[in-house]
């Protein structure tokens, strides 16, 4: 299977990466069943990169119908080390403008029926995850976005709601009081995974309304959105492109040793079959 070092989560509006060379489609087969879609490897910018969409071509899959596992352990089995995600989002904050980027640097979960964690069935992992954003990613996206003259925010919380419907106009208000940036409805439940894949993950939270709390904007509704996203989605390619080759060849940071002290079931006790279906995420540990 062709090996790639960096992951591109596509998110609504972006479909595909322009610029790949030398391109191959392949169907990643999980212990968690199918991805989103096939992943599209190929060089962009002189690096391996592997590409999915998220919600697969052509937007078929809705947030609560997301296979987010597969995804990312499909990553992991292609040898994804670095996992940048796109992500549609609405904004909490005055000064957070449609087609404005936000580099999110917390999390809060409003979700209710998301799997989210590789572990269980025998083997118990607790990963830190105090900074669900890796540091050194992060840095890369908000150098990339400014490179590409995006007007970008450092840091903020994104808060994950379950969807698919859009907030509640009293939702989005207690967002606002709890001090939230951006509301979207995918990044979290990526975000945890990939740190129990020891991945090093960052999100690019593409602006396109205003949520339904400001009473002089139009409510948020796909229709409304439908042209920022593809004004977002020439935005976050132009990004991609310039972060590709600021990339660390290596991992050098906590996120490529979150399982190290995290797994507190005793080897001997965990059952063969946990150990065969993470194999591709614990089997350096169990050796």
């Amino acid at each position: 299977m062709a090996d790639a070092e960096i992951g591109i989560v596509g998110g609504s509006g972006l479909y595909e990466m322009e610029g790949f060379a030398g391109i191959e489609e392949v169907a990643v087969l999980t212990p968690f069943g199918e991805p989103s879609d096939h992943y599209v490897i190929g060089q962009l910018e002189g690096r391996k990169v592997a590409f999915l969409p998220r919600h697969g071509r052509g937007h078929r899959l809705s947030p609560h119908e997301l296979n987010f596992r597969a995804n990312v352990y499909g990553f992991k089995k292609l040898g994804v080390n670095w996992l940048i995600s796109m992500s549609a989002v609405g904004s909490l904050k005055e000064e957070l403008r449609p087609t404005d980027v936000v580099v999110p640097d917390q999390f809060y979960d409003r979700t209710k029926l998301r799997k989210d964690t590789f572990f269980g069935d025998g083997m118990a992992a607790h990963v830190s995850f105090g900074d669900p954003v890796c540091r050194s990613l992060f840095e890369v996206l908000v150098q990339a976005a400014e490179a590409a003259g995006a007007v970008v925010h450092w840091g903020g919380t994104y808060v994950n709601m379950e969807g698919p419907a859009f907030s509640t106009r009293a939702e989005s208000n207690a967002y606002r009081r709890l001090g939230f940036d951006v509301v979207g409805m995918t990044n979290l439940t990526e975000a945890k995974l990939a740190r129990e894949a020891e991945m090093c993950y960052a999100t690019l939270a593409m602006v396109t309304d205003y949520d339904c709390w400001k009473q002089d904007a139009e409510e948020v509704s796909v229709e409304t959105i439908i042209g920022i996203l593809g004004q977002n989605a020439c935005t976050a390619q132009n990004i991609i492109r310039l972060a590709i080759g600021k990339i660390p060849a290596q991992q050098d940071c906590a996120c490529a040793r979150a399982l190290e002290k995290a797994i507190i079931t005793r080897p001997e006790l965990i059952p063969e079959a946990a150990k065969r279906r993470l194999e591709a995420i614990v089997g350096k540990y169990l050796e």
